[in-house]
């Protein structure tokens, strides 16, 4: 028997053997299902969030407030936990957010080449209307200048940005989110500019409507609001401002933000002993962050998925030994004819390495739809894993080879003459 007529007659032994290959090629496809489909899954959650927050730039950052760790007695003043023998110092002074007049001296002092923000959050919890029509109350409010947009990717489906004058005078004027406007003005978004609607039943004038940016992980990132930070501050009591820049090349960043950490640090009043209680965020490192424990994920992924195939490759060097069992007269009888031990071991592991590739081609198909239908709720394109396709089937392989040995070695060890009176 040539290696064409081995092939031939394992293919025809697992297509005569309906039921145990099916049962064996599920249990493997469903252990790389799983394991494609996750993966799949995790590779689109990278896409969105790649495409979520490109908008922010590479070359941009922000100047947050760092709160400290650890406290002592409410309000008053804390102490900086030191080693041993160093002075602990008082930081009474040290623990506030950032307020609006030191986020104002940096963008007046500041004087590296670059768009300077500033912005500040209220909360999620708001209610905007227009005559009869209103949101649910859970609207995102901001106070922002005229840069905001720029620095964050936003653009302007009708109407105009903010102005310096509206922003410093404290006007009630807003911008609406793209999912706020058709809340109220249903398609036509462009009939609200000039509209006077109302935040928790203050008025404000729309001054224009902000384009869809979609949603990211079934979150809508268009059910916002901007104001005038100094509005914001007069009649929703914000005080925790975050500054942005945004530099005219990448490679301009880490100098921006030496300069930038600098002149804040004196603006803090911190002197060269005490930590900085600000943080600098480049715009992109959430995204970094989110992206490196989807690495974890898939690590712990990979894990699983290998213990289930380790299973898989039990349950079918179980079956191929009992196949070995039910099947002593059948190689007794190859080997009556004049087939070697080498041709029947060929036959058992061929068996076993087919069965378990059909399950991986399998378990690689399903794995990809399952994992496209995450997909299809976080609105990315379609996701192939094509990197871990090629791993399946080389897992699968060698699976079906590591699981196919021994009842092959098994099989071409029997005797012609005690397996042909085998009952």
């Amino acid at each position: 028997m040539n290696t064409t007529d081995v092939l031939r007659l394992s293919f025809r032994t697992v297509r005569s053997n309906k039921l145990r290959t099916g049962i064996t090629i599920s249990i493997i496809a469903l252990g790389i299902m799983a394991l494609i489909g996750i993966i799949t899954a995790i590779q689109a959650m990278n896409q969105k969030l790649t495409e979520s927050f490109s908008t922010m730039g590479a070359n941009g950052f922000s100047i947050r407030f760092k709160e400290r760790n650890i406290h002592f007695g409410g309000n008053g003043p804390t102490m900086k936990l030191t080693k041993k023998g160093q002075r602990k110092e008082k930081t009474s002074n040290l623990d506030k957010p950032i307020t609006e007049d030191q986020a104002e001296h940096f963008v007046d002092y500041y004087n590296f080449p670059s768009q300077v923000s500033i912005s500040a959050m209220a909360g999620n919890n708001y209610t905007i209307s227009y005559g009869s029509k209103k949101t649910t109350p859970n609207v995102f409010l901001f106070g922002a200048d005229e840069n905001y947009l720029d620095l964050n990717g936003f653009t302007l489906d009708a109407g105009r940005n903010f102005s310096n004058q509206d922003v410093t005078s404290g006007a009630n004027v807003c911008l609406l989110g793209y999912d706020v406007a058709v809340a109220l003005f249903k398609q036509s978004i462009s009939l609200a500019v000039n509209k006077i609607v109302r935040i928790n039943d203050m008025p404000y004038r729309v001054l224009g409507v902000l384009g869809s940016r979609g949603s990211s992980f079934g979150f809508s990132r268009d059910k916002i609001v901007i104001v005038g930070y100094k509005n914001l501050k007069r009649y929703f009591g914000a005080d925790r401002y975050v500054i942005g820049v945004m530099t005219p090349d990448v490679k301009q960043v880490e100098t921006a933000m030496g300069q930038a950490e600098g002149l804040f640090r004196s603006i803090r009043k911190l002197n060269t002993t005490e930590e900085s209680n600000f943080v600098l965020e480049r715009s992109n490192s959430i995204a970094e962050k989110a992206i490196s424990v989807l690495g974890y994920l898939t690590a712990a992924v990979i894990v699983i998925g290998f213990i289930t195939l380790i299973g898989s490759a039990i349950g079918l060097m179980n079956i191929m030994l009992v196949s070995v069992a039910e099947r002593t007269k059948e190689v007794g009888l190859i080997k009556a004819i004049g087939g070697k031990s080498k041709a029947v071991r060929q036959q058992f592991l061929l068996e076993s390495i087919i069965i378990s590739v059909l399950g991986a081609i399998f378990g690689i198909i399903l794995g990809i739809l399952v994992g496209n239908l995450f997909s299809m709720v976080l609105n990315t394109g379609f996701v192939v894993p094509w990197k871990w396709v090629f791993y399946g089937v080389l897992i699968c392989t060698i699976v079906g080879l590591l699981a196919g040995l021994y009842p092959a070695l098994k099989a071409g060890k029997l005797n012609p003459i005690e397996a042909l009176r085998y009952e």
